[in-house]
């Protein structure tokens, strides 16, 4: 990967002359670099790393797994698309595996995710099947550690 995007999603608030002097290339190359990937849809968006649990701590987030029926001349891609068009859905994946897509979600509380699936996604035409998972604790996100380190300590061992 171009290593100007490796630093923008590390971090996107880093100014173009903090780029230019890590890069060790000119302001108007950098400027000339963005614009284009913004042009072409490479950078699509900005956005920060937020600690879910300090801002807030009951909000749930969910990720099911949905089994669907592929669509003829379609495939995956128009009932996917579908689903992911939902506001509550915040990521959909196709996936290999056991299931066809991952898809995840946030909600102010259970209630909400029940709702979600049983009155929207369930209800889709074509899709077979869900199974829900719920966010306990996050550690690391978009490769951003959200714990503090133990002070490099080991974990203590116990007979």
């Amino acid at each position: 990967m171009d290593p100007l995007l490796e630093l923008l999603q590390q971090n996107s608030n880093l100014s173009i002359s903090d780029l230019s002097r890590l890069l060790g290339l000119p302001i108007a190359e950098i400027e000339q670099r963005i614009a284009e990937y913004e042009k072409n849809g490479v950078i699509l968006a900005y956005q920060a790393v937020i600690d879910p649990e300090k801002l807030d701590a009951d909000a749930v987030t969910a990720f099911i797994e949905v089994s669907i029926r592929p669509e003829r001349g379609g495939g995956f891609d128009r009932l996917a698309q579908r689903i992911a068009r939902f506001e509550e859905v915040k990521t959909c994946w196709l996936m290999s595996g056991g299931y066809d897509l991952a898809i995840m979600l946030e909600g102010r509380n259970l209630r909400e995710i029940a709702h979600f699936v049983s009155e929207k996604l369930s209800t889709v035409e074509g899709v077979l099947s869900t199974a829900t998972r719920f966010r306990l604790k996050t550690y690391k996100q978009n490769g951003v550690l959200l714990s503090q380190p133990l002070n490099g300590e080991r974990l203590p061992i116990t007979p």
